[in-house]
């Protein structure tokens, strides 16, 4: 991996100081196409059991998912314009409205691509603000997907600025879904760009405990990972027997 650049305000950890905190970093992240109910369900549960900041699921599983996990605390996501983004505005806000009502907090949406590679810039700020408009109407947070492994870095840079323009809540890197994921360089700079403004997610190849703790290092103030349960599973395995966490999935 790159080298990591430190923004200030951001300490960097050698370690995790426990297990709680990293689990409160991770959305715990199911949005295969063939996903089951069952699935759907274990991952909720592991979600409740670890304390994960919150659990994406397809917009079909949505009333599924805020039901297996009510009164635990653990929020439910989806995402909207997925996982190309070129969707109308329009449709965006139709989706992330139906997601909001099904009692989701999180949208995570993905970004025009071509529009921004078009130059459009304004149609990419009205795109996002549209969706923005929608999710902080019901008290939700918006994160917008930039899918940086299709844009150069001033296109990043530009993408940062619009999302934060837009009123955006957090930019995150990938959808896990175009043959790239989170790397080291691309957090870093979306933390150089929003500074403490906007969260930063990492998303997409995230896979153990290390790789988490690079990603927080660069920049992160969120991850999104399938690998949840594996990666507090080692740092549990690091601690002392009487502080591990749940592991009976």
């Amino acid at each position: 991996m790159s080298q990591v650049i430190i923004t200030p305000g951001i300490p960097l950890l050698e370690r995790f100081p426990d297990w709680q905190f990293a689990a409160k970093l991770i959305d715990h992240t199911l949005l295969d196409p063939d996903a089951t109910r069952s699935q759907v369900v274990q991952f909720c549960e592991e979600a409740v059991a670890y304390g994960f900041a919150s659990v994406f699921v397809q917009p079909t599983w949505i009333a599924l998912a805020v039901s297996a996990v009510a009164g635990s605390g653990v929020k439910i996501g989806a995402p909207v314009g997925f996982p190309q983004g070129a969707s109308l505005t329009s449709v965006k806000r139709f989706e992330a409205e139906e997601a909001l009502r099904l009692g989701a907090s999180e949208i995570d949406m993905v970004l025009n691509v071509g529009r921004l590679k078009s130059g459009d810039r304004a149609y990419v700020l009205a795109d996002i603000s549209g969706v923005a408009e929608v999710v902080h109407a019901a008290g939700g947070t918006l994160k917008v997907i930039l899918e940086t492994c299709f844009l150069t870095i001033d296109e990043k840079i530009v993408a940062c600025q619009l999302s934060e323009s837009a009123h955006a809540d957090f930019v995150k890197t990938s959808t896990g879904f175009a043959g790239g994921g989170s790397t080291i360089d691309d957090i870093a700079l979306m933390r150089g760009v929003v500074g403490e403004r906007l969260g930063v997610k990492a998303s997409g190849g995230i896979r153990s405990a290390a790789d988490a703790l690079a990603a927080v290092n660069a920049g992160a103030s969120r991850i999104g990972t399938s690998a949840g349960v594996d990666i507090i599973r080692e740092l549990g395995a690091r601690m002392s027997p009487g502080s591990r966490p749940f592991t009976s999935y």
